[in-house]
């Protein structure tokens, strides 16, 4: 397959990277922990902790995690948001030779136990707010080790006050019972005279555990080896900074992780690539909180803002956004979800930094693509392969298409997942013979290398850069008592891109939305709740019985058009 978009790359920037320049990302982490050992890494409700701090508070709890007996490679789960914490307990994880498994804090107790049991995590680091989360599901999973976190721990001086607000004044932890838990510090104590035990790591061991809906509604860990983790770092790398760095050591850069560190585009270009270049990073714990989000961003000189449509979108909204000094902005990096016209045609007016706009997937360690970073407008498309990357557009037979053309999008590169965890069936589905995943995604690729994205070859839904499965929604809300049959589908949403729709055919006909709509906040974490309910006599179906999701969709947005 020719390379049609290496001729559209920028001046310097090299077509291939190399993966082997680490052998694990323990030994990238080691580097620059010594590298920039006096620079403040990660900056969270007013206190800093350095690249030393990080380095000695998480090799400490790494030798606490080898001593619970785990073996090489067993699964740490990790439930927290962007706390000062959870940097070190990625480190930690790593560096003790274990797995980490990324877990969103606001899953409900169902959507837990199955990451759990799927993974077969040994220990769970969790901030105590999701405790209760825990302790609901704990016995039936091969957890042993509860590690819990507080908000004000590593805050300093203030960090009781913190948790005084937090626990008695906002009540934001709800009662549990996890007897066998211990606090943070309480494991910091107990392993400061023990010594981390080296473990060799190879580079295809697993690092993350990276779950997601994958091509169907059940979730599934994208096995990410060290290898890919590097190989993607190294990608992002080359592909923006070069456009970033400018006086990077006169000057450190200043990255705001505004999105969760559980989702694999943070984890990346924030603390793993931020890592690597010895940025600070400001950790935001609740980015829904706009007028908090900005005024922490007047706090700092920001070099780097990653974010999707939404967030911008909302930051844009904020009366106080345009009062804030834009100088320092040199790139701001969109992923997750697309970026609408309007949103970045705004953002360059108001900021003066385009939006540079990419492409990815938790298969692929996230970044496939982006637009070349010297871009002064937006272009509607997901931009260029990354550097050692290759975007295959496939027909229904898996055979390349002409340019221009629509058709599947797969990748093939070294960032590329190993597979799903355990799931070999799977695995192959999404896999070609000769080694691309296939994205489901529709797209076209242009003569110059560009692609955009036109359609989902599935009923993926997208609220705000995360995948909502039809399949996992339909399966939950048809348990209900009062439920005959259901589908649902994705509406256009000005807020979160799209929304869930849900179409409901009534057993019971005293069934109100109200009461389905309590039952979903039971069994759904936020972005997968439906936001509307609409009830129908039928739903429309194929002769075989299949239900017509399409045919639902069209009907939906054509009434929310003449709404």
């Amino acid at each position: 397959m020719e390379k049609v978009w290496l001729s559209s790359y920028p001046s310097g920037i090299a077509a291939e990277i190399d993966p082997s320049r680490y052998r694990c990302v323990t030994q990238m982490f080691e580097e620059a922990f010594s590298k920039f050992a006096d620079r403040n890494a990660y900056v969270c409700m007013g206190h800093n902790l350095t690249y030393a701090d990080i380095d000695r508070l998480s090799k400490v709890f790494a030798a606490w995690l080898q001593q619970t007996g785990m073996q090489k490679g067993a699964r740490v789960a990790i439930m927290m948001p962007n706390v000062l914490q959870y940097p070190i307990a990625i480190a930690a994880v790593l560096r003790a030779g274990y797995t980490v498994v990324n877990v969103n804090p606001l899953y409900t107790p169902r959507e837990l136990e199955h990451q759990l049991k799927d993974s077969g995590a040994e220990a769970i680091v969790v901030l105590e707010n999701f405790a209760h989360t825990v302790a609901a599901v704990i016995a039936n999973t091969a957890v042993k080790h509860v590690v819990l976190a507080n908000m004000g721990e590593l805050l300093g001086l203030k960090g009781a006050l913190v948790n005084f607000v937090v626990r008695r004044v906002k009540k934001m932890v709800p009662e549990f019972s996890l007897p066998q838990a211990i606090t943070f510090k309480q494991a910091l104590a107990q392993a400061a005279h023990i010594a981390l035990t080296p473990v060799t790591q190879e580079p295809g061991d697993i690092a993350f555990l990276q779950y997601t809906g994958g091509t169907t509604g059940v979730a599934k860990g994208a096995a990410l080896s060290h290898r890919n983790i590097i190989a993607n770092v190294l990608q992002s790398e080359a592909w923006l900074m070069p456009g970033i760095a400018q006086g990077v050591d006169a000057e450190q850069l200043v990255f705001v992780c505004a999105l969760p560190l559980y989702h694999i585009f943070a984890l990346t270009v924030c603390c793993l690539l931020g890592t690597r270049r010895g940025v600070l990073n400001v950790l935001i714990t609740n980015p829904r909180d706009i007028p908090g989000l900005v005024k922490e961003l007047s706090k700092h000189k920001v070099s780097t803002l990653p974010a999707v449509n939404t967030l911008y979108n909302a930051m844009l909204n904020n009366p106080d956004f345009e009062k804030l000094d834009f100088s320092g902005y040199q790139c701001c990096v969109a992923g997750g979800m697309a970026v609408q016209k309007a949103v970045a045609d705004r953002w360059m007016k108001v900021t003066g930094c385009p939006i540079i706009e990419g492409y990815g997937l938790s298969e692929t360690s996230p970044v496939v693509s982006a637009n070349p970073i010297n871009i002064k407008e937006y272009t509607g498309t997901i931009g260029l392969p990354l550097p050692s990357t290759e975007i295959a557009i496939l027909d229904d037979d898996g055979n390349p298409v002409p340019l221009g053309q629509p058709g599947e999008i797969a990748i093939r590169g070294p960032q590329v997942m190993t597979g799903y965890w355990n799931c070999p069936a799977e695995t192959a589905k999404v896999m070609t013979p000769d080694g691309f995943f296939k994205s489901v995604d529709i797209g076209i690729m242009d003569a110059h290398g560009y692609t955009r994205i036109v359609d989902r070859k599935k009923d993926m839904i997208l609220v705000s850069g995360f995948n909502v499965y039809p399949n996992e929604i339909e399966a939950v809300v048809a348990a209900y008592a009062g439920v005959l049959e259901c589908a649902c589908v994705g509406v256009p949403d000005e807020h979160t891109g799209e929304a869930v729709k849900l179409f409901v055919v009534r057993k019971d006909p005293a069934l109100t939305s109200e009461q389905l709509m309590a039952y979903c906040k039971t069994q759904f974490t936020a972005y997968k709740k439906p936001k509307y309910i609409e009830f129908r006599n039928d739903l429309p179906k194929t002769n075989v019985g299949k239900i017509l999701r399409r045919e639902l969709r069209d009907s939906a947005v054509a009434a929310a058009a003449q709404a």
